[in-house]
């Protein structure tokens, strides 16, 4: 912040003759003279711990606080798509009555998506995010994502079925084998529309 010099001009100035000492002069300049009715303040004018600081400070506090929250909202409609997208895909594509995530899967997804959209021009709103599970039998796509502006990058979310392990408590309740378990590790492929530069590969563990 720049400060600028003020010069004090008034009414009501006394006029200083060449016998006042120069320490008068500046303590007429100075010192502010208490009058009835009017309050008093220790601090000078012109100091540097002024109102303006702290109500700036303040502002880009809100500011910090307005984007966490925005993130935030943004992390919890991706984590319900994601939700979404896995709950429609489970008898059509994926041929399981049960599927078993880990413990906040989808919400440790949504951030990562959220977080890898950040330096993008238009953020997670340009991203077209593609969901896919990968099996034994290979690559199955299980949902998307639309943009809701022109995309500019392209998002695909690997899951990892853990078809080893399964759940055997529940695969004794059901008759067929139709429980299926994804793995906790997962996979973001970042690949720009508009670029030429080869697409980026996250690992999650």
């Amino acid at each position: 912040m720049m400060f600028t010099s003020a010069l004090l001009c008034g009414h009501g100035l006394p006029v200083l003759s060449e016998e006042d000492s120069v320490g008068e002069m500046i303590g007429n300049y100075l010192f502010q003279r208490t009058s009835p009715g009017r309050e008093t303040s220790s601090a000078r004018r012109g100091s540097v711990e002024s109102c303006e600081d702290r109500e700036d400070n303040s502002h880009f506090s809100k500011l910090d606080a307005g984007l966490e929250h925005e993130q935030q909202l943004l992390r919890q409609d991706v984590t319900q798509q994601l939700e979404r997208c896995l709950t429609e895909a489970k008898a059509s594509i994926l041929h399981c009555q049960v599927l078993l995530l880990p413990h906040l899967m989808t919400t440790r997804v949504g951030q990562d998506v959220v977080r890898t959209s950040a330096d993008e021009p238009c953020g997670l709103r340009g991203a077209s995010i593609k969901l896919f599970v990968e099996c034994k039998d290979g690559l199955k796509s299980v949902g998307r994502i639309f943009p809701t502006v022109t995309p500019t990058f392209e998002l695909s979310v690997v899951f990892r079925a853990d078809e080893d392990d399964g759940w055997p408590p529940l695969k004794h309740i059901f008759k067929t084998n139709t429980v299926l378990k994804l793995r906790p590790e997962y996979r973001l492929v970042k690949r720009k529309l508009y670029s030429s530069a080869s697409p980026v590969i996250h690992d999650f563990i």
